[in-house]
């Protein structure tokens, strides 16, 4: 096991919090570790009439617009109900509210240096009922995809988000799609 000996905040913004653990490993060996702590967050499959609801944005760290299931996580309130986060973030980016929201389990997103948590949740029964953008997400467009469509969009490597693709590979195998 490997013992924290220290522990520094580097950076931190609003959305993260980037820290160095001065660490033992079991061999007695010195080392550090970088960390980036984020809130749990909710990924959103939303089908019906077999079309599923994708998002699309402009990611800085790619520099190009991408499309990818509706998801994300509440900064102001880090430890919400994670369905009640999956239908905020419903809503908030694709205007719709869900009749039905299965969870599909946990996932995360990228352990070797994030301990954020992913929360998968496959919707049904869609309705419209507006969206409530944050101010970040101003350029964000939504539109419906045929399952045919989006699959493809992966294969392509249209679609390279590692959430979407786990997320949906998770609920295919478990039957929901």
């Amino acid at each position: 096991m490997i013992k924290q000996l220290d522990s520094k905040i580097v950076y931190q913004n609003k959305w993260m919090t980037v820290r160095e653990d001065k660490i033992e490993r079991p061999s007695g060996a010195h080392g550090i570790y970088g960390v980036v702590d984020k809130p749990d967050c909710a990924v959103i499959i939303a089908i019906d009439e077999g079309q599923i609801h994708l998002v699309q944005q402009y990611r800085y760290t790619v520099q190009q617009r991408c499309w990818e299931l509706p998801q994300g996580a509440w900064e102001n309130n880090p430890d919400a109900d994670h369905l009640s986060l999956a239908k905020g973030e419903l809503r908030e980016e694709t205007g719709m509210s869900a009749q039905s929201m299965v969870y599909v389990g946990a996932q995360y997103i990228a352990y070797g240096f994030l301990n954020q948590t992913c929360h998968v949740y496959f919707a049904t029964g869609l309705t419209d009922v507006g969206r409530d953008l944050d101010a970040e997400e101003e350029d964000l467009l939504t539109r419906p995809f045929t399952v045919g469509e989006f699959e493809q969009m992966i294969i392509n490597g249209e679609i390279k988000d590692n959430v979407t693709i786990a997320a949906y590979g998770l609920a295919k195998l478990k039957g929901l799609v």
